[in-house]
């Protein structure tokens, strides 16, 4: 019988980060088995480390994990607050090692800077040469990204992947918890960098599967886009969008106008279908930030590029909408059985949203079982939906990852 795809995944918040990663290490590598139970000694393919930023020495983590845990590839990064074991901690320092046995699958690590990404009127073959090693490869089953925010333009990342890899699934996380350029970690295997972006592909008799939840919901009616200024939202419907806005507010209950009115963020759902003759349903817009309003003018400033004629409505957050989406989300049952998972959230949810932590891993739990779970908090989501990879905020973004049934 051919070998099978694990995962294991284990953190610790010991006060020395030494004592983490060898306490974490250890964990994930006594959890890790075949078919015929623990095998003691056996090393991993592939290591995914997730360390928070406030920690001194991390440059030292890869060497601490390969001392109890040989391994092939090793990948990760800084951020402010960890996932690993299947829980969360945003409170304390930790680290969380998730380590996989990947029979017959392929791994390609590659750290690129700004200037390696190519020009955007390069050919897709320039692409896939840069970030699978050579132009003719086969396109992966999946691939997991990692910026760091102040050095790399991961938008363009992203654009040239959907623009060179159309059909293949993107997912990961912007490093966290520093405000400063020079304060977060990539590691490479041995290497630790302070900037760039790393890509995980992986290839082979792989599952990956994605999924995204934006947590809000629609509110008010759909309308249409009909005039628009790059980011600047003038009219919809032909009415100034910041009076449809307080329309939308207006039709809202009472116990939703009182969210609203005590600060409650307000966001724009965009349809993802440009060409879509029927008006969106729940779910099938992208949710964007309402970055400001120019209420002399009534129009409303975006975190995205507008075009006219593009289906609209406006989205409330609040912790019961976030908790039922992630349910629905996740409640997608997967096309094959799921050996490990990654959890890609945002600072703005866990405690900040719920007032408590782990809600999102005990969703995950609760629906997808035992399987092993590692992440963490992120300064930027990426996923896919609506068949494009889209930089996102305030999500929790999932890679379901098993391997093809024989």
């Amino acid at each position: 019988m051919l070998p099978r795809m694990r995962f294991s995944s284990a953190i610790s918040t010991a006060d020395d980060l030494e004592s983490a990663v060898r306490q974490a290490t250890r964990t994930a590598r006594e959890k890790l088995h075949d078919d015929a139970g623990p095998v003691a000694g056996a090393a991993a393919d592939l290591a995914i480390v997730f360390v928070a930023t406030g920690y001194p020495h991390k440059e030292r983590l890869p060497q601490w994990l390969r001392d109890e845990c040989p391994v092939r590839h090793l990948i990760g990064c800084s951020g402010g607050g960890i996932v690993g074991g299947g829980v969360e901690v945003e409170t304390q320092p930790a680290v969380a090692v998730m380590l996989a046995r990947l029979p017959r699958t392929s791994l390609t690590v590659q750290h690129l800077s700004n200037g390696d990404l190519p020009s955007p009127d390069a050919p897709p073959a320039d692409w896939r040469k840069r970030i699978l090693g050579t132009p003719n490869a086969t396109s992966p089953a999946g691939l997991i990204v990692l910026p760091e925010p102040f050095s790399f333009d991961a938008d363009r990342l992203i654009r040239g992947l959907d623009y060179a890899l159309p059909s293949v699934p993107v997912v990961g996380g912007m490093a966290s918890g520093s405000n400063h350029p020079g304060g977060h970690v990539l590691y490479e295997g041995v290497t630790t960098h302070q900037t760039g972006a790393l890509i995980l592909a992986l290839d082979g008799p792989v599952r990956f599967e994605t999924r995204v939840a934006q947590g809000c919901r629609p509110f008010g009616k759909v309308g249409v886009i009909t005039r628009c200024r790059d980011n600047l939202l003038v009219t919809i419907n032909k009415q100034p969008a910041l009076a449809y806005l307080r329309d939308s507010v207006d039709l809202l209950p009472e116990a939703d106008r009182a969210l609203v009115e005590n600060g409650a963020p307000i966001f724009l759902g965009i349809g993802m279908d440009p060409f879509a003759a029927e008006p969106p349903a729940a779910g099938d817009f992208l949710v964007r930030n309402l970055l400001g309003a120019d209420e002399a003018n009534d129009v409303l400033s975006v975190g995205a590029e507008l075009s006219t004629g593009r289906h609209v409505q406006f989205h409330l957050r609040d912790r019961q909408s976030s908790a039922d989406d992630l349910r629905a989300v996740l409640g997608r049952k997967p096309s094959a059985a799921v050996a490990g998972a990654l959890m890609f959230a945002c600072l703005g949810r866990g405690q900040h949203l719920y007032g408590v932590e782990g809600h999102d891993s005990h969703v995950f739990k609760t629906l997808l079982g035992d399987t092993p779970l590692s992440g963490f908090f992120c300064n930027g989501e990426i996923g896919p939906l609506g068949g494009s990879t889209h930089m996102h905020g305030y999500t929790s973004s999932f890679a379901l990852i098993g391997g093809v049934p024989q």
